[in-house]
This record gives structure tokens, C-alpha cells and sequence, in this order.
């Protein structure tokens, strides 16, 4: 009895395990966690709105605790301070992220999908041709072309990716044999890419290059931007912000020249609202940068209207409206301007000083055709003169004034005011500036406006 007591245990252990098995083959199966892929898009010209709106699709995919970011990118590239501070998100972001290229991926670009972990390109698709250009395509001296160089390099590096074929990308003196022998500035189709450890893998569309990744259980969120996110965009264009600037400007010379118009004013107000507001909710504009802005307009009010000759105050005025308008432009944290790139520097310098030269030559040239216009006659009358009245447009009195000598009352800019005959007059030098207290020769009425030149000794 005693020997059966052992193969009776084992029959209950072996029993007691098959049901076990059991149980357990009947337990359902625990869901796999689905993975959360941010999908944006990049399939246009890469500008300041493009790197606003891929600045908070990040912060988005952060939120959302998201586990890939994908970027679907068709673009021939565009500005590099904006590519950069896209670059520069992805190498700081925390969530893994792959490109998938589909078609293009040049200059610009090129540069974004090598700041990504991973690059999948389409059939055809190519990526590449990083020089950096003007607007007619033509190269840009050496000193951008190293920057860009340097920044491809060590994005390069930073993704464990060949450093030499990112700076061939940029500058064809780079040879690397058996992949850069023709002296011209390396492009890789999607083969090639591969081959040359520029690329993960060829795909066709997202759904198989998420399957080639493992990602079979995921679900997609895509970054819409908001129609405030494109007004914003719009508006901080660099085209747009040089508009802003030459109407902040024009209206603000225009309303010191002929005090109470009311309209350029208020449209030197609207230009400077539409310019700064959404600088500033964009997080470029600080508060130091529009208070300089504005003590810098200040300064330069007083010397025209206060202090004699030009001096301190004015020059003072440009700096400082200068430099409140140019850092307005850029993403410094403060005044730490370490993560700011001298391209992006000398192009919100390119804008504001070709907005300051715009107004200037308009004014100069064309401002004696502007304020001699019937309607801007009108605009500059200090009160009503009906014709109910006898006021005419050009009244023999005026006509009567040709070849009169009178003094200027006020600094010609080139407009402003005279004294003839102890009456006071509305005034457009001929040629430049003529300052205050000088003796001129009326040379031309139109309208209620007189043409005016330097008395000759």
C-alpha cells in the first residue's frame, strides 16, 4: 500500500497541472498599450510659420505622451533660420523621430530629415542640395555657406551619420570617394540614400513604414494648424513684417509732417499692432523689445520737433528702434541671444533696414508727387473751405504766389509749412530737405500745396 502512495502524489501533481494549463488557456489576453504616432506635415516652403506651428506640434506630442513623431515632408526647402530652429526641436526632443520623404527633401529639407533618428524615403523621392541661395537661386557667399555647412555636419553627427556626406549636401569642393567624385553638390536618390546609411528603408506610404517599424497596433494624431495659427503665420512673414514696418514708419513721418490728418496715424497704429501682436504671442516680441521700439520712435519725435540740428536724440532713435524692431524678430530667451544663428540675425537686420531704406527712398522721390495730389491737398487742410464758401481747388491766390519770396517756417521733410506775406502756407521743397527759417522762392502752386526752392544768394 505504502509503494502505491508515491504514484498516487504524482497522478494528483500531473492532474493539478492540466487543469491549470487549462484555466490558463481560457484566460483572455491583456490588450497590447497602442502606441500614439504624431503625424506633421511639412509639404510647403519652410518659413517662420512653418517652424511656429512644428514648435507647438511638438509641445502637443509631448502632452499627449506621444510614442513617435512622424514627419511627412515634400518640400524644395526655404529659410534656414527657420529650419534651424526646427533642427534644433527634434535634436532636443525626447520622443524618438522618423521622416518619411516623400519626393522631396532638399536644402532646407535635408537638413530637417537628418535631425530625425530615423529616414524612410518613397520610390523616387530624392534628398540633398543644401546650398544655401538667394532668391534667384544663386549661391551666397562663403560665410553662409559655412555656417550651413558646420550645422549639417554636426546634425550629422548627432544621428551617427556620416559627417562628410551632409557637408558634400552643401559644398561640392567636398569629394568622398566612390560617392562624391563629380565636383557638384551631392544629391541622393532614394537607393542611393540607403545605401549610404542616409536612409532606413524605402517605403511607399506611412501605413508600411509604420508596419516596417513594428508600430501595428497605433494610433494617429495629426497637427491642424488653427486659422489663428495661419493669420499668425501670414503675418510674420518676413515680406508681411518689411510691409509693417515701411507703414509704421510712413505713418507715423506723415502724421509729424501734417499734425492732425488723423489717417496716417492710424495707420501707423494699425501697422504697429498687426507687426508686434503676433510677434508676441508667437513668443519672438518681449516686452524690452517693444519698449525700445517705442523710446526709440519717442527720441526721434523730439529731435524733429524740439531739439534743434540732428544729434544724440536721433541718433539714439534709429538705434534704438532699430534694435527693438530687429531682436522683436528673432527667438531669444532675454537677453541670451546663445541660441540665436547669425543668419537669423543678419536677415531681421535685412528686413528692417531695407523696410527704413524703402521709406526713404519712397519719400524722397515720391513724396512731392503724393502730397501734390488733389486728394492728399485735401487731407492736409487744417479745417473745411466748401465752395459754398468761394474756396477752389487752386484759387488765383495761390496762382499769385509764383515767384514770391517767404520763409520757412517749419523744417521741409521735404513737406511743411512757410510764411509769405505773414500768412502761412502748406510747402514741398523741390530737391532734399530745407531747414527751418531759410528763404525760398515759390517755383509751382498745385492745388493748395506750393513747390518751394532755396532762395539763391
Amino acid at each position: 500500500m505504502r509503494a502505491k502512495r508515491p504514484f498516487i502524489f504524482l497522478c494528483m501533481i500531473v492532474t493539478t497541472c492540466f487543469w491549470m494549463g487549462l484555466v490558463c488557456a481560457q484566460k483572455p489576453n491583456i490588450p497590447t498599450k497602442q502606441n500614439i504616432v504624431y503625424q506633421i506635415n511639412i509639404k510647403e516652403e519652410i518659413s517662420p510659420s512653418i517652424a511656429r506651428q512644428f514648435s507647438k506640434a511638438l509641445l502637443e506630442a509631448k502632452n499627449l505622451n506621444a510614442d513617435l513623431i512622424l514627419i511627412h515632408m515634400n518640400t524644395y526647402g526655404g529659410l534656414l533660420d527657420a529650419a534651424d530652429s526646427i533642427r534644433t526641436g527634434l535634436l532636443n526632443s525626447k520622443i524618438p523621430s522618423i521622416v518619411f520623404v516623400d519626393n522631396n527633401a532638399a536644402s532646407a529639407g535635408a537638413l530637417i530629415s537628418i535631425a530625425c533618428n530615423k529616414i524612410y524615403m518613397k520610390t523616387g523621392s530624392n534628398i540633398g542640395a543644401a546650398t544655401v541661395v538667394n532668391e534667384q537661386a544663386e549661391a551666397l557667399p562663403d560665410k553662409y555657406q559655412s555656417y550651413m555647412r558646420s550645422m549639417m555636419r554636426s546634425t550629422a553627427e548627432a544621428r551617427n551619420r556620416n559627417p562628410l556626406i551632409a557637408e558634400a549636401m552643401v559644398d561640392p569642393r567636398t569629394k568622398i570617394p566612390g560617392i562624391n567624385d563629380s565636383g557638384k553638390v551631392l544629391t541622393f536618390t532614394a537607393s542611393e540614400a540607403l545605401k549610404n546609411g542616409y536612409c532606413e528603408g524605402i517605403v511607399e506610404n506611412i501605413p508600411d513604414l509604420l508596419l516596417k517599424e513594428g508600430y501595428t497596433n497605433c494610433k494617429i494624431e495629426k497637427f491642424e494648424p488653427t486659422i489663428i495659427d495661419k493669420i499668425i503665420g501670414f503675418l510674420i512673414s518676413p515680406a508681411i513684417s518689411g510691409v509693417l514696418i515701411l507703414i509704421m514708419l510712413g505713418g507715423l513721418y506723415y502724421e509729424l509732417q501734417h499734425p492732425g490728418i488723423g489717417i496716417p496715424i492710424i495707420l501707423a497704429i494699425c501697422a504697429a499692432f498687426l507687426y508686434f501682436a503676433p510677434l508676441y504671442l508667437d513668443g519672438l516680441a518681449q516686452n524690452w523689445e517693444i519698449i525700445i521700439s517705442v523710446v526709440g520712435i519717442l527720441l526721434l519725435i523730439a529731435e524733429i520737433f524740439i531739439i534743434p540740428g540732428f544729434g544724440i536724440a536721433g541718433i539714439s532713435g534709429i538705434l534704438l528702434l532699430l534694435v527693438g524692431l530687429t531682436t522683436s524678430l528673432l527667438r531669444n530667451d532675454g537677453f541670451d541671444f546663445t541660441a540665436v544663428s547669425t543668419v537669423s540675425i543678419y536677415r531681421s537686420m535685412a528686413i528692417v533696414l531695407a523696410s527704413m531704406a524703402g521709406m526713404l527712398g519712397v519719400f524722397i522721390a515720391g513724396s512731392k508727387l503724393l502730397v501734390a495730389s488733389p486728394v492728399f491737398s485735401k487731407m492736409v487742410l487744417a479745417e473745411n473751405q466748401p465752395s459754398s464758401e468761394g474756396y477752389t481747388a487752386a484759387s488765383s491766390e495761390f496762382n499769385s504766389l509764383i515767384g514770391e519770396i517767404g520763409t520757412t517756417q517749419t523744417v521741409l521733410r521735404p513737406t511743411g509749412k512757410v510764411t509769405i506775406n505773414n500768412q502761412s502756407y502748406f510747402a514741398s521743397s523741390d530737391i532734399g530737405f530745407i531747414e527751418e527759417a531759410t528763404e525760398v522762392v515759390v517755383i509751382k502752386v498745385s492745388g493748395n500745396l506750393l513747390l518751394v526752392k532755396r532762395k539763391e544768394n
